[in-house]
């Protein structure tokens, strides 16, 4: 009598299905979805259309996401500053799969980065722009840094604690005068020295590694410039001066020179 073997059957993978909250859904209009997401409908298909290659192969699954629903699942963790469980709950999906959607997008923006934060090619047209905006001459761009808190990293702990005691990463940025960033340094923990920045950062010099919130939301930002997205906190304040250029400044070129020129010329009236 021929033996008859038990093959254990693996248990039925209980399907996923998700839960999602009604205002997940681009049939909002545009001033909800600004107050959700930071973008309208135009905005958050432009953004789709750009990450859809990266991440459309994960929408294939039964009952996934579709492109434009990821991207406001990261936009409404970008848009709020809250933790993956607040978005959770607010949203209707698990934190694990809030985590790996927020992860794609980002990634899949920060590669990106080249096509929306770029040094100007037009040197003139950005002084010109500069001197309309704010009345100084030769200025390619406004340089400043600011300290981004963080969590507590497992690692190097001590080199993210910044003067204040907090934990931060020193971010350096630079700006065009229409607002758009042309360069952005997230590389350096809060402990780094606004001079040791500037040395090393991406203006001499393009880093190794970049924090993926920080460079995405920069690359946001210009995006928002670039389709005319509305600021819901305050109006861009336009200024129209097509006043002449002013005086050219022959003397030492070196930092110091320019920077005494500039500060007797305009500042001591």
């Amino acid at each position: 009598m021929a033996a008859v073997m038990q093959v254990p059957v693996p248990p039925h993978r209980k399907e996923k299905h998700f839960r999602l909250k009604d205002d997940l859904t681009l049939n909002l209009s545009n001033e909800e979805l600004r107050e959700r997401y930071r973008f309208g409908r135009e905005g958050i298909m432009f953004i789709s259309n750009l990450v859809s290659n990266d991440i459309s192969r994960k929408t294939k699954r039964n009952h996934a996401l579709t492109v434009p629903q990821m991207v406001m699942v990261t936009m409404r963790f970008l848009a709020t500053g809250s933790f993956l469980q607040v978005v959770e709950d607010t949203i209707g999906l698990h934190k694990g799969t809030v985590s790996c959607i927020v992860s794609d997008v980002l990634t899949s923006l920060c590669n990106k980065r080249d096509e929306f934060i770029k040094w100007p090619r037009n040197v003139d047209e950005t002084r010109g722009d500069f001197y309309r905006l704010s009345g100084l001459p030769n200025i390619l761009g406004a340089i400043d840094g600011t300290h981004v808190r963080i969590q507590a990293p497992s690692e190097d702990e001590p080199s993210f604690v910044n003067r204040k005691g907090v934990h931060s990463v020193n971010v350096q940025a630079v700006c065009d005068a229409r607002g758009n960033f042309t360069d952005i340094n997230a590389n350096w923990p809060g402990s780094s020295h606004d001079s040791h920045m500037f040395r090393t950062s991406q203006i001499r010099m393009t880093p190794s590694k970049a924090c993926k919130i920080i460079i995405a939301c920069a690359i946001l930002h210009n995006i928002c410039i670039l389709l005319n997205e509305p600021d819901i906190e305050d109006d861009r304040l336009v200024i129209d001066n097509d006043g002449d250029l002013g005086d050219r400044f022959f003397g030492d070129q070196d930092g110091r020179g320019v920077r005494d020129h500039i500060s007797s010329t305009f500042f001591n009236r």
